[in-house]
């Protein structure tokens, strides 16, 4: 050690050691063992952390944003941030009071400049309060025009924050330098993607290059254990381009289950779950069907929870290739396109290049032509489960929606479009599973005017724009419950998935096997209602785009309606249908 004098040093344990893992901290003599003084950690200590924020309101020149987080006490995160660039002389502006006034101060932009600030299409940023100011001295952070003393949005500051102390351990992220050349390379996923990499200082640098379309992603990173490629637990980062914006993105991702995300949990970016964006990404380029993405990640964040340390020696990695949704995020991916085998990187590595050939010289992979979109007419008793989505040739080909990976199968077809006729009963037996601490096997079924779905997932102020026709009710507290939630049965692949190579979904779904959980299935009866409108969905109500259409017709306008076959649905089913049709026939004749 040196000498120090009033000075503030910021001190980091090693990579496999954690604050709650030691007793004391003391300035220690090796040479005479001798203790100059030392500190006690207290076993319940609690530790400052980040605070998640609301996003920025959307009152003008188009701002918003995802939650802002407060990183420290100097220091805010702002993540897909967006602004039109036109207010004349608009700033990051903070201050007290219940709201934005005249009487704020200017904080410089993420390059650290005090001039007006310019556009913004979705990009993350982090500013630094200027000079002693922290965030316990303001109330609010806002985007304000000084000119004309207006507010275009602003996001207020709470006052129990416990945020840790600005000591330097944040960076300003920009994406303007030049990718650095890296030593490391490796293949992976039978060589459609190529992984470089190299330690500079305390950041790893990474390039992924994989030919992939552009609608699809590719994920890599620290697998969720150590010895085997593990998705659940993992800590990767996606990357990829998107073509509305034309620009290219690198984004921290968290999978604490193989489900969709729903804002708690799933396949979730960091910054959806209460974390933030520790990738920077550096720069992509795109050509011939092949894309490069460079980015930057920290060896050590301040995320213990959902970022792992990178080690300094051979660890196990993971890659995948999957679809993304339309906000550009990570939908599921194939267990073809995904790495299954105990793969490990030692990134910090010199010269380790594995890489035998150029990415560009692999063939692009060939269209197969989709399957048929299947049809249900004249049925008024329906079985509703969970199965796949059929590869290239189902969900996405027939809907132009990207897929989760698992879709609804009604009467053993995939996603097809049901016709059902106004005033009629429909019965539907719902076998999406019922557990709600296991997001991959809980799928409630329910009819809605929204071609996505995932009621659950939405806000109170979303919620009240989608129409729900059935399978949704409210409590005593007005707060919304699926009511088509029965036991989980599945459609599963007999070995691997055989869609690509499945002329036919018939051919396809006989390689399937139907597997089921004890318990009942749900049972949803719904009256379709005359002025029920000639297109609605079923969905599934905790994720999206699992369901397809129902096409509303005219009572007699269909074929006259008929039983469905019993001869490959469950005992369980077969019973709570013949139920169900005993109870409709007794109500009749009450009428």
């Amino acid at each position: 050690m040196g000498y120090y004098k009033n000075a503030d040093i910021l001190l980091k344990l090693p990579y496999n050691m954690r604050v709650r893992d030691i007793k004391y901290l003391s300035v220690w003599c090796q040479r005479f063992t001798v203790n100059f003084g030392q500190v006690n950690i207290p076993a319940n200590l609690k530790i400052p952390s980040v605070r998640v924020l609301p996003e920025f309101s959307r009152l003008a020149h188009n701002l918003r944003s995802d939650n802002i987080t407060i990183l420290d006490s100097k220091t805010f995160y702002i993540p897909n941030l967006h602004y039109d660039g036109a207010g004349p002389d608009a700033y990051f502006w903070v201050g007290n009071g219940p709201e934005p006034n005249v009487y704020g101060t200017k904080v410089p932009n993420e390059m650290n400049s005090s001039l007006p600030l310019r556009g913004y299409e979705g990009v993350d940023i982090e500013i630094v309060l200027p000079g002693n100011l922290t965030v316990y001295d303001i109330d609010w952070l806002a985007v304000w025009c000084v000119q004309y003393r207006h507010n275009f949005g602003h996001v207020l500051i709470p006052k129990d924050l416990d945020v840790p102390p600005a000591l330097g351990q944040t960076k300003i992220a920009t994406s303007s330098t030049a990718a650095p050349e890296l030593s490391n390379c490796m293949e992976l996923l039978d060589g459609r993607v190529q992984v470089q990499w190299e330690l500079l200082g305390e950041d790893i640098h990474v390039r992924v290059t994989g030919r992939i379309r552009e609608e699809q992603y590719i994920a890599f990173g620290l697998s969720g254990e150590d010895g085997q490629a593990r998705m659940r637990g993992a800590d990767v980062v996606v990357v990829g381009y998107n073509k509305d914006r034309r620009t290219f993105f690198a984004e921290d991702y968290y999978m604490s289950d193989y489900s969709q995300c729903d804002g708690e949990r799933g396949v979730c970016p960091d910054h959806k779950i209460g974390g933030k964006n520790d990738a920077v990404l550096i720069n992509g380029t795109r050509r011939n069907g092949v894309t490069s993405v460079t980015y930057k990640r920290p060896l050590r964040t301040n995320e213990a929870l959902y970022d792992r340390m990178i080690p300094e020696t051979e660890t196990t990695i993971i890659a995948a290739i999957g679809l993304l949704n339309k906000n550009y995020e990570a939908n599921a991916h194939t267990s073809a396109d995904a790495t299954d085998e105990d793969i490990r990187i030692n990134f910090g590595a010199r010269g380790k290049h594995q890489c035998t050939g150029s990415i560009y010289e692999i063939p692009a992979e060939p269209e197969v032509k989709a399957w048929p979109a299947a049809t249900i007419q004249g049925e008024t008793n329906l079985v509703a489960r969970i199965g796949p989505t059929g590869g290239p040739r189902g969900y996405s080909r027939i809907t132009g929606q990207p897929s989760w990976g698992i879709a609804w199968f009604v009467n053993d077809k995939l996603i097809p479009e049901i016709t059902v006729e106004r005033g009629q009963n429909y019965t539907f037996v719902v076998e999406g599973g019922k557990d709600k601490t296991n997001p991959a096997r809980y799928h409630p079924f329910y009819i809605t005017d929204s071609p996505e779905g995932g009621f659950g997932q939405l806000t109170d102020s979303q919620q009240r724009r989608q129409k729900v026709y059935a399978g949704v009710e409210y409590d005593g507290n007005n707060y919304p419950y699926p009511t088509a939630a029965g036991r989980y049965c599945e459609y599963k692949h007999r070995r691997t998935d055989q869609s690509a190579k499945s002329e036919t979904f018939e051919e396809f779904f006989a390689t399937l096997r139907l597997e089921c959980e004890e318990g009942e299935p749900a049972t949803m009866v719904w009256h379709v209602e005359e002025d029920t409108p000639d297109l609605v969905y079923y969905q599934c109500y905790t994720h999206k785009n699992l369901g397809w259409k129902i096409n509303v017709v005219d009572a007699g306008a269909s074929s006259k309606s008929k039983s469905s076959s019993a001869g490959d649905l469950s005992p369980a089913a077969i019973l709570v249908l013949l139920l169900a049709g005993l109870q409709q026939t007794f109500l009749g004749l009450l009428r």
